[in-house]
């Protein structure tokens, strides 16, 4: 796939942002990384690409992966471990890829939804449909406080030109991935974050990385004369999110 982009420019991969907000690489508790070690080799890829902090992303999703504060954190503490001993300088914390399915809403009546900075908070829809009355679900998150950012619209194949236009048009932000844009996932999903990307609605980015091969997709686009045509506009808000 990676063999259509045009000869490389760069002699450095170097991310649009210095702050990741999404990505798998909290070790063994998703379909991400699967250990620390592993992870700690991602996150010193990604601090050779200038990110200087990762805001960790792992999935929380019925039945797949019901992940609690004390899992995550448990194994995000292997990953500080590795990442100390290895001395690589780069932050790493978490939040959650939170699906808005009925174990998100057991967790949020919890107290053990852990929010990014400023009380953002990713969600995402299932690859196959759009939650039940998804406008009603994000506006109930805004009424408590939080800033709902939907993950990867640019991947629901379900969505068209108009549901973008109507849920950003609402206040919904938007999450895109470098990996679609890179055009890892399709054709049609780049050209979704494409359109997404020239009508302004890209208020975030993130990796999405799960393992070295994503790292290495990014890597080689970053050095493209593709991403070289688009890196003026990429600027997100990423960096922004203060504690």
């Amino acid at each position: 796939m990676f063999n259509l982009f045009k000869k490389n420019t760069a002699e450095k991969a170097v991310m649009p942002f210095n702050t990741d907000i999404h990505c798998h690489i909290v070790p063994g508790v998703d379909d991400g990384s699967p250990d620390a070690v592993t992870s700690a080799e991602i996150v010193e890829r990604l601090g050779a690409m200038g990110v200087r902090r990762i805001i960790a992303s792992p999935h929380v999703t019925q039945d797949t992966f019901e992940n609690t504060p004390e899992v995550l954190d448990s194994a995000l503490a292997e990953l500080h471990t590795e990442i100390e001993k290895r001395g690589i300088e780069v932050e790493v914390s978490r939040s959650c890829e939170y699906r808005l399915d009925e174990f998100f809403q057991s967790q949020f009546k919890a107290g053990n939804i852990t929010p990014y900075p400023g009380n953002y908070l990713l969600v995402e829809n299932s690859f196959f449909s759009e939650v039940w009355n998804l406008e009603t679900v994000l506006f109930d998150l805004k009424v408590k406080g939080y800033k709902p950012v939907l993950a990867h619209p640019e991947r629901y194949m379900y969505y068209d030109r108009a549901r973008y236009d109507k849920l950003h048009g609402v206040g919904t932000l938007f999450q895109v991935n470098m990996l679609s844009l890179a055009g890892f996932y399709g054709p049609a999903q780049k050209k979704n974050a494409l359109y997404l990307l020239e009508k302004g609605y890209v208020d975030f980015l993130g990796t999405d990385i799960h393992n070295h091969r994503h790292v290495d997709a990014i890597e080689a686009y970053l050095k493209s004369r593709d991403y070289a045509k688009i890196a003026p506009r990429l600027t997100v808000g990423n960096d922004s999110l203060i504690r």
